[in-house]
């Protein structure tokens, strides 16, 4: 269970390359290294009060937490200047208020299981060096999903799914570091979201 400590929270908010993304960038921890919950609607939100009541706003469209962030994708036909300090504002009075974040599940999902040979030990690791850093620094996230036949496959979270470049970014980006890293090994990487 992930709570927030009562506290004076300060915010920042950050764009990133999807025009329909904000991330919100809190003085704290909400999530622990290295996970991310992303929620495309509010039907999702079972285990996060607060992204639940985010989904309140009728403007929300898509909430994601990692690290220390929270990213909110509107609906297009709203402007940010409309109501970025409004999500601002209630983000930080819930954190202030020490309010339930995340109901984290001990049990994990059980993933088909999929031998780690040298070459899927390598793509993790180019993953976690070099593209999810890039990735969360926009307000996303990327995670393995499975490799075969020369293509890695990848799910794409938070401001990343729905985003208009993130296609280019994918190819252009992310494909063309694997095809330099690992020639021969990796032909393509393909995003299933």
């Amino acid at each position: 269970m992930l709570q927030a400590v009562p506290k004076n929270v300060h915010i920042y908010l950050e764009s990133n390359p999807n025009p329909n993304s904000l991330k919100f960038v809190v003085n704290d921890m909400l999530v622990p290294e290295g996970l991310s919950f992303d929620f495309p609607d509010v039907q999702s939100t079972s285990i996060s009060p607060l992204a639940k009541e985010l989904f309140s706003f009728p403007f929300v469209d898509r909430i994601f937490f990692a690290g220390n962030f929270v990213t909110v994708t509107k609906k297009e036909e709203v402007e940010w200047i409309e109501i970025q300090n409004t999500l601002k504002e209630y983000i930080k009075t819930y954190l202030e208020a020490g309010r339930l974040i995340i109901e984290i599940n001990d049990e994990e999902e059980t993933l088909p299981v999929e031998e780690e040979t040298e070459t899927i030990k390598k793509i993790k690791t180019i993953l976690e060096e070099y593209i999810r850093p890039a990735v969360e620094q926009d307000g996303g996230a990327i995670t393995y999903h499975s490799f075969q036949d020369g293509v890695v496959k990848v799910r794409l979270q938070g401001s990343c799914s729905g985003c208009p470049s993130s296609m280019v970014t994918l190819k252009a980006g992310i494909e063309n570091l694997f095809t330099r890293m690992m020639p021969g090994e990796v032909t393509s990487v393909e995003a299933l979201n």
